[in-house]
């Protein structure tokens, strides 16, 4: 039998109408008229001499020759359409799109973007706020920024840390004036952040109430599943966060918020520069990089004068 390939068209209709196991839906993927693609794979079948496709009423299944043809196409298939995504991103040196989670951008990149714009006019930023660990290949992102401890999800990858993170509690100012110590904290109308759940040991009110050597069980009196819904509720004077500076700054800096106890917890969770080995030093990237180290010092300033406890020797 001959080597000689079949037309690109008919293995590509092929293609998608094994992925949909519908004629109708494949054509509309690949804006044709059905009569159109059943021609191609008709033509692939009298290629090959033998049936692709049992043709059944209102449907139709895979013959053993096509199920051995499918697994070949769209294997390759796939391998075409991320070389070339790759490489048209690659082209593209005035664009950068990066994922971060939702609170993150809202309260950490967002506020800053002018910063980088202004140092960087020639880069166009495109932002996909998202708490799903996006896939670099298909995903059609340049870099991410994650929070947490690493491990499998960056495996391959280049990594960088550019925020130790810490909690403290915060709170408006006038509820400092009415919790003035710990102890009155257990008193306090407390938020609860469930955004940090997934971290070992937590970063939650019982780890602080133990840190700071209090008896009293934590009341909570509302649970946000987002940081920065829980940051604007304590900034309005709605109760007391259990804060990550990095995403409170800007309402610190705005005296929305104050951190009235020199107490803190630590853990090994980070925010950590992502993107795939070797992009890392494409001009944008790199230049993105640098922005962020940079503006990343404002957050050592308010480790001065804290107390800093790890939350793994508080754990239970």
């Amino acid at each position: 039998m001959s080597d000689r390939l079949p037309p690109l068209t008919a293995l590509r209709a092929f293609d998608a109408a094994a992925r949909h196991m519908s004629f109708a839906k494949a054509a509309e993927e690949l804006s044709v008229t059905p009569a159109a693609l059943s021609f191609q794979i008709k033509s692939l079948e009298e290629h090959l001499g033998a049936p692709l496709f049992r043709r059944l009423n209102r449907a139709v299944e895979l013959t053993a020759a096509g199920k051995t043809l499918a697994a070949g196409t769209e294997q390759s298939f796939e391998g075409l359409r991320l070389a070339w995504r790759n490489v048209t991103r690659a082209q593209e040196e005035n664009t950068l799109t990066v994922t971060a989670g939702p609170a993150f951008t809202a309260k950490w990149l967002a506020p800053r973007l002018f910063h980088f714009v202004q140092a960087h006019p020639e880069i166009e930023l495109r932002f996909s706020a998202t708490l799903r660990i996006m896939d670099f290949d298909r995903d059609d992102v340049d870099v991410a920024i994650r929070f947490g401890m690493g491990g499998r999800n960056d495996d391959g990858l280049y990594s960088k840390p550019i925020i130790q993170d810490w909690v403290t509690p915060m709170m408006h100012p006038v509820l400092a004036e009415r919790y003035p110590d710990p102890e009155s904290l257990a008193h306090a109308p407390l938020l609860d952040q469930e955004d940090t759940r997934f971290l070992k040991p937590a970063l939650d009110w019982p780890a602080w109430f133990r840190a700071a050597g209090l008896t009293a069980s934590p009341e909570i009196s509302a649970h946000f599943n987002q940081a920065d819904h829980a940051i604007d509720a304590a900034a309005a004077g709605g109760g007391v966060i259990l804060g990550r500076v990095s995403l409170s700054e800007r309402d610190l800096l705005e005296e929305r918020l104050v951190m009235p106890f020199p107490l803190a917890l630590t853990t090994e969770a980070h925010y950590r520069f992502v993107c795939p080995h070797g992009t890392e030093t494409r001009p944008q990237v790199a230049a993105f990089l640098a922005w962020l180290e940079a503006e990343a010092q404002s957050l050592l300033s308010y480790r001065e004068g804290r107390e800093f406890i790890s939350a793994a020797d508080v754990s239970v």
